[in-house]
C-alpha cells in the first residue's frame, strides 16, 4: 500500500482533531460553559471543518489540472490514445512524447487560455464537463469541439522567441508572416501548417504497434 501523500496528511490531521474535539464536547458538554471550552467547541464545529473544506478544495482544484484527471472520463479515452500515436505530425502527440509540455499536466497547459483569468475559465469549463459527464447528455466524441478557435497565444507561450520558431524558414515564407502569426491573424492550427491535432477519427487506421509505449523505470 502506498504511503499517504503530504496533502492527504494535511487534510487528515485536522479531520482527526475535529473528531476528537467533537467527541470531547459530546462526552463532556459542560466544558462549553467556560471560555476555554467554548474555544474548543468553536474549533471543533466551525474552524477545523471550514479549514479542511478549504484545503480539500485547493488540493482537488490542483488535481483537476492533471492529465490523469482530464482523461478519467471514458469519453476522453480517444484523446488520451491520440497522445501516444507514433507519428510526429500529430501536434499533441509530438509535444507529449517529447516532453515539450509537462506530461502530468499536458491537457491543462495547452487548453488553458494564457491570460490572467485563463485558469478560472478552464476550471469553469471543467465543472461543465463534470456536469455533462454525470448529469447531462454526453456527446459523441466526433461532436466534441473547442469552445472557440485555438488561439496562437497558447502556442506562443512556449515557442515565441525560441530560435527554432523565430528562424524557421516555414515561418518566413512571407515578409510579415511572423507578425501575422504572433497576432493570431494567421492561425498555427488552421493554416495547413500544424493542422493535425488529436484527429481521433483517424486512430483506427493505426496498428497497435504504431502507438508509443512509455517505458517504466
Amino acid at each position: 500500500m502506498p504511503e499517504p501523500s503530504l496533502p492527504t496528511a494535511i487534510i487528515v490531521i485536522p479531520i482527526v482533531l475535529a473528531m476528537l474535539m467533537v467527541c470531547l464536547v459530546m462526552i463532556k458538554p459542560s466544558i462549553l460553559k467556560d471560555g476555554g471550552g467554548q474555544i474548543v467547541g468553536f474549533c471543533a464545529l466551525f474552524l477545523l471543518p471550514i479549514s479542511v473544506g478549504l484545503m480539500g478544495g485547493i488540493i482537488q482544484s490542483d488535481h483537476a489540472t492533471t492529465t490523469e484527471y482530464c482523461l478519467s472520463c471514458h469519453i476522453m479515452d480517444d484523446w488520451g490514445k491520440s497522445l501516444h500515436v507514433d507519428d510526429n505530425e500529430f501536434v499533441p502527440a509530438d509535444h507529449f512524447q517529447n516532453y515539450l509540455v509537462s506530461q502530468d499536466r499536458s491537457c491543462y497547459v495547452c487548453h488553458s487560455d494564457q491570460v490572467w483569468y485563463g485558469g478560472i475559465t478552464a476550471k469553469i469549463r471543467g465543472l461543465k464537463h463534470v456536469y455533462v459527464q454525470y448529469i447531462g447528455d454526453t456527446p459523441e466524441p466526433k461532436d466534441i469541439k473547442l469552445y472557440e478557435p485555438y488561439n496562437n497565444r497558447e502556442c506562443l507561450q512556449c515557442h515565441q522567441d525560441a530560435r527554432s520558431y523565430e528562424e524557421s524558414r516555414h515561418h518566413r515564407k512571407e515578409a510579415d508572416m511572423l507578425t501575422r502569426i504572433n497576432t493570431n491573424v494567421l492561425s498555427c492550427m488552421e493554416s495547413k501548417c500544424h493542422d493535425i491535432q488529436h484527429n481521433i477519427e483517424e486512430l483506427d487506421d493505426y496498428e497497435p504497434d504504431e502507438f508509443w509505449q512509455e517505458t517504466t523505470n
